[in-house]
């Protein structure tokens, strides 16, 4: 059990990599399947497995479902991955990322290997105040930049805030901007103010996977 429980209603970075830095996603269908599960897992009833839900999924997505978690960003880099999670249920996070756990299983089967795939526990902080969350958001929703990472190496949500599709429960940040087009902007700034603060913050670095 974790020291700090997580508390239903608040916001939490989650963020973990590869055991000894290894490549997590080696293909783009890698990126495809986590964020297919990510979809799939978020809901309080279990599915079974991603194949046999995958049969009555267009009838129930479209829905209303009580999900375990909200998302409200992602990225999803080669060899590890952010998020920005709201807990929608006691016990939510947990909950869905033992779900997301099976990943490992499908990826050692899919590339005949054995062992732990990610660098122990998902680690998480606790997001106490809405300035750190807005901020949080933009450096999230652009971490492949941070890395300079080519489109085939990352999935980032950044495209959902463009365009409006996707996971993520957006509104949370976007309600807090005239437009789209200015929480990009804000996002731009943001992310170059955090990448200059974590030159002289080892404890941010650490958070950030940048050490």
């Amino acid at each position: 059990m974790r020291k700090t429980p997580f508390v239903t209603g608040e916001f939490y970075h989650i963020y973990n990599r590869g055991s000894d830095k290894r490549v997590v996603f080696p293909e783009k269908e890698d990126f495809d399947r986590f964020l297919l599960s990510m979809e799939y897992f978020n809901r309080m009833k279990p599915i079974g497995s991603i194949f046999e839900f995958s049969f009555i999924a267009p009838k129930l997505l479209g829905g209303r479902t009580t999900k375990l978690a909200n998302i409200i960003s992602y990225c999803l880099n080669s060899n590890h991955f952010h998020m920005i999670l709201q807990q929608n249920i006691d016990n939510g996070i947990s909950e869905f990322m033992k779900r997301l756990g099976g990943f490992t299983r499908y990826i050692n089967i899919k590339y005949k290997r054995s062992g732990v795939l990610f660098q122990g526990k998902f680690k998480s902080k606790h997001i106490n105040s809405n300035n750190y969350l807005l901020h949080l958001s933009a450096y999230v929703n652009q971490n492949n930049l941070v890395h300079q990472l080519s489109s085939r190496n990352y999935r980032s949500s950044m495209t959902e805030y463009i365009s409006g599709e996707g996971i993520c429960s957006k509104s949370i940040i976007l309600s807090q901007f005239k437009n789209r087009s200015e929480y990009e902007s804000f996002s731009k700034e943001a992310l170059g103010n955090i990448l200059s603060k974590k030159k002289q913050d080892s404890e941010l670095r650490a958070i950030l996977l940048e050490e």
